[in-house]
């Protein structure tokens, strides 16, 4: 009676457990993948053309680089399609209205972004969603490095504009075909997902659809531009009002006398100064082969402009001292030569009026070489004051050319910065319309 018992309620127990192979998913994931070939574009006509219905959402921007020329997003890809070979009729499986089943599988089309330019780490997500009709949703989130044009003149203040071009890589437009998943207007004004703390701003993402023809056939493309403008706040705080004040220092050094040799170590001060501003900046401003933002244009400028005023009075002071240690050695050296002149003449008469003159003479004699001396001196001293004066004149000279030439300079150099204040202001305004 055990035994029989026993067999009973084993068999009872393996009566009511259900199996894997008998539920409804299993049997209808088998039916649908038992003579599925995914080799071959799933349409009983194959005249007819596969649509793939694509769209994007952009999550963030994860890095500009301005020197390659690559942006670095994050986004949410989404492509739509319908496989004939995978629909069922729901109610001979329980109502089972959609599934999941491994990507690899199916046929998936060969849908690529042409300006991709470098491997990322995106999540791999092996399976996509079918539902009874046969539509097949694959949705994933794509890490995407691509190659874009970048531009940064108007840096901090610059807007990019790249493009996401999506194709088929050998299918022409007769066998699989692109269209867009939402309203392109619903496309374009969607930020709800972005990340807004970046340094980026996603302004827009602009769709279009065209055939591109080629010698190898036509080929459906559809094309996202992403439209982002940097956040210039930080680097207004830590670039641009300090350069601005670096500017109205080196302006307050046009006030000093250009032959004052202040001036000089006041402007080799604010040499420096530039100097180390643009050495700690330098990796804040982003630098690119083929365009020169103008920020970076205007420091060159004026550190030109202020190197050609320390060396306009460098050259000032140096010929002014020159001009006056050698005028300053010509009358001693015309004094020096008098005296001697006069000691040899002295000399020389002295033993002719010891033979000849007789003291009476000697004693008219004397007072009147001593004013022929006297005379010689003061002619001396005449020739150095009017020699002082000519040196004098030459000093007001290049004085008034230098001072005209610093006035030419200060109004360059406050035109260079009124059209640098003025650029910027409309940047700025241009960037906040936007």
């Amino acid at each position: 009676a055990v035994p029989l018992t026993s067999f009973l309620f084993l068999g009872i127990l393996g009566t009511a457990t259900p199996q894997p192979g008998n539920s409804s998913l299993h049997r209808l994931t088998r039916q649908l993948l038992q003579q599925y070939h995914k080799e071959v574009r799933p349409v009983y006509n194959w005249a007819e053309a596969t649509t793939v219905y694509l769209d994007l959402c952009v999550h963030a921007v994860l890095d500009v680089d301005v020197q390659n020329q690559k942006l670095k997003t994050s986004m949410w890809y989404r492509e739509v399609w319908n496989d004939e070979f995978l629909s069922w009729n729901s109610s001979l499986f329980d109502d089972i209205q959609e599934i999941s089943l491994p990507l690899s599988a199916i046929w998936a089309p060969d849908i690529i972004i042409n300006e991709f330019v470098d491997v990322e780490r995106s999540p791999d997500l092996p399976y996509v969603y079918v539902n009874s009709s046969g539509t097949i949703r694959n949705h994933k989130p794509i890490q995407v490095v691509s190659a874009c044009s970048l531009q940064t003149y108007a840096f901090p203040f610059d807007i990019q504009n790249c493009s996401l071009t999506f194709n088929s890589i050998l299918h022409t437009v007769e066998d699989i075909d692109l269209g867009f998943l939402r309203n392109q207007e619903d496309i374009e004004n969607d930020k709800r997902s972005f990340l807004n703390d970046s340094e980026w701003q996603l302004l827009s993402v602009t769709s279009t659809y065209h055939i591109r023809q080629s010698s190898a056939g036509d080929f459906a493309q559809i094309r996202f531009n992403v439209v982002i403008r940097r956040c210039p706040l930080a680097y207004v705080v830590s670039l641009l009002i300090p350069s601005i004040f670096l500017m109205l220092v080196d302006l307050g050094s046009f006030y000093l006398p250009p032959n004052c040799r202040a001036r000089i170590v006041f402007k080799t001060n604010v040499l420096v100064g530039y100097t180390v501003f643009r050495v700690n900046m330098s990796d804040e401003v982003p630098r690119s082969a083929g365009c020169t933002s103008l920020i970076g244009v205007f420091f060159t400028v004026c550190m030109a402009l202020l190197v050609l005023s320390l060396s306009k009075s460098i050259l000032l002071i140096k010929f002014l001292y020159e001009e006056r240690h050698s005028e300053q050695e010509r009358p001693l050296m015309c004094l020096r030569g008098d005296s001697d002149a006069d000691e040899s003449r002295l000399y020389l008469r002295a033993p002719c009026a010891e033979d000849t003159e007789s003291p009476v003479h000697q004693e008219h004699q004397v007072p009147s070489d001593t004013l022929k001396d006297f005379w010689f001196q003061l002619q001396s001293i005449n020739n150095s004051l009017r020699t002082r004066d000519q040196v004098y004149q030459k000093e007001v000279e290049w004085l008034a050319i230098l001072c005209h030439f610093d006035q030419l300079l200060f109004r360059i150099y406050l035109a260079v910065l009124g059209l640098y204040t003025v650029t910027l202001c409309s940047l700025w305004a241009l960037w906040s319309r936007m």
